[in-house]
């Protein structure tokens, strides 16, 4: 569960998981079972131990599995059946998306939720779980407060602040350099999405920085080595991901990370003065 934020540590997965324990029992039980399934699903398939033991195989299935509690209903039955459905086909994606990307050197990412998330999404009768509210306003000190830890919570789907906290304390657990680079991602992606006019109502829930918090985190020190050359880098990628993030719709899932990172990791390598790729396989 750690590594759905680059973080291979027992330790920051066990507090993610008091996240989402916090906003409710099921989607911690989703969120954990989907991170179980994922890893034992590569487990029987063969997949080579090293990922196993650094969390590679089950922290997209964590997501698609918790994705499904937010969209579907935690407490339904037929939720189960397809996160575990879910699950099975994030492990085929996430071993597609790998073969396919290894060949240019680039990281699937959430790739592999994103498109199971997405299916999902629109396989589903329903509409989208929140509506977008028309108009802006200025937001108050509170609802920024509320709005940053939100943002953290998202990264899982939930506008809880409580639940942000719980996962910033988790990026904390791994370093006061990483929490500090989402922290700056999470709050240049609000900046963003407050100067493009996104309602004050979206941004106290944290939709406008997530996406921001994990490509900073992708770009400053997981992909490109930290530095202070990439952490100005990554900032922009967090603008850009924060803008695209519209075209997706109400439920972007993670698709505005992906894609933004995807391009700024492969134009690093025609940017000489940029430090050079930490060689991180996710």
């Amino acid at each position: 569960m750690g590594q759905v934020t680059f973080l291979p540590r027992a330790l920051t997965g066990t507090l993610f998981a008091t996240a989402l324990l916090a906003a409710g029992w099921q989607y911690a039980l989703y969120g954990i079972g989907g991170a179980a399934l994922g890893t034992a699903g590569a487990w029987l398939l063969g997949v080579d131990e090293e990922r196993l033991a650094q969390g590679m195989e089950g922290f997209n299935s964590c997501l698609v599995a918790v994705s499904c509690a937010v969209l579907l209903g935690g407490t339904r039955a037929s939720t189960a059946l397809v996160a575990l459905l879910g699950c099975a086909a994030a492990t085929v994606v996430t071993a597609a998306a790998g073969r396919a990307f290894g060949t240019w050197g680039l990281p699937a990412l959430t790739l592999p939720f994103c498109v199971v998330a997405s299916a999902i999404t629109l396989a589903r009768r329903a509409g989208p779980v929140t509506e977008v509210a028309d108009g802006s306003r200025a937001l108050p000190l509170g609802d920024t407060a509320r709005g940053f830890l939100a943002g953290f919570g998202q990264i899982f789907l939930l506008p809880q602040w409580y639940v942000g906290a719980f996962v910033l304390a988790g990026l904390l657990v791994a370093g006061a350099r990483v929490a500090g680079v989402a922290c700056l991602g999470n709050a240049v992606g609000m900046a963003t999405a407050w100067a493009l006019g996104m309602p004050a109502e979206r941004l106290a829930d944290g939709i406008g920085g997530y996406n921001g918090a994990l490509v900073a985190l992708a770009l400053c020190g997981v992909f490109l080595a930290a530095g202070p050359r990439t952490l100005p880098y990554a900032l922009a990628g967090a603008m850009v991901a924060t803008a695209a993030a519209p075209a997706f719709g109400a439920t972007a899932f993670t698709w505005p990370f992906v894609l933004t990172t995807l391009v700024f990791v492969a134009a690093a390598r025609s940017f000489p003065r940029l430090a050079a790729p930490t060689g991180v396989d996710q």
